[in-house]
């Protein structure tokens, strides 16, 4: 079995996206596409979809995937950030949401 690797999924997604090839998306418009075909269709449905439009016209299909493979090359897709993560994902904690307190042996008598 093969493994899906992230930009697979995410050439997938952007395969059967409304994305026209007149279009000039930004990174963060490139995510939302990504977010939008995966939250329509979900991953299987992505690849799914792709798969009939190999089957259907696999001259077109293929046309598409490499066009869309070459968008992702040089705009990078880059999942949005979702409010409150800091600059690598990672949440930031206040004052307001301090760390748990780690569980406590107790002393062996």
């Amino acid at each position: 079995m093969t493994r899906l690797s992230v930009d697979d999924a995410r050439c997938e997604a952007l395969f059967v996206s409304r994305l026209q090839r007149t279009d000039t998306p930004t990174p963060a418009a490139l995510a939302e596409m990504v977010s939008a075909a995966v939250r329509q269709f979900g991953v299987r449905g992505c690849a799914a979809r792709m798969a009939q439009e190999f089957g259907d016209h696999p001259d077109a299909a293929a046309e598409r995937m490499r066009w869309v493979r070459r968008l992702v090359r040089e705009v990078p897709v880059r999942p949005p950030r979702a409010p409150g993560l800091g600059e690598h994902g990672l949440t930031s904690r206040g004052p307001e949401s301090p760390r748990p307190e780690p569980d406590r042996v107790p002393a062996a008598a």
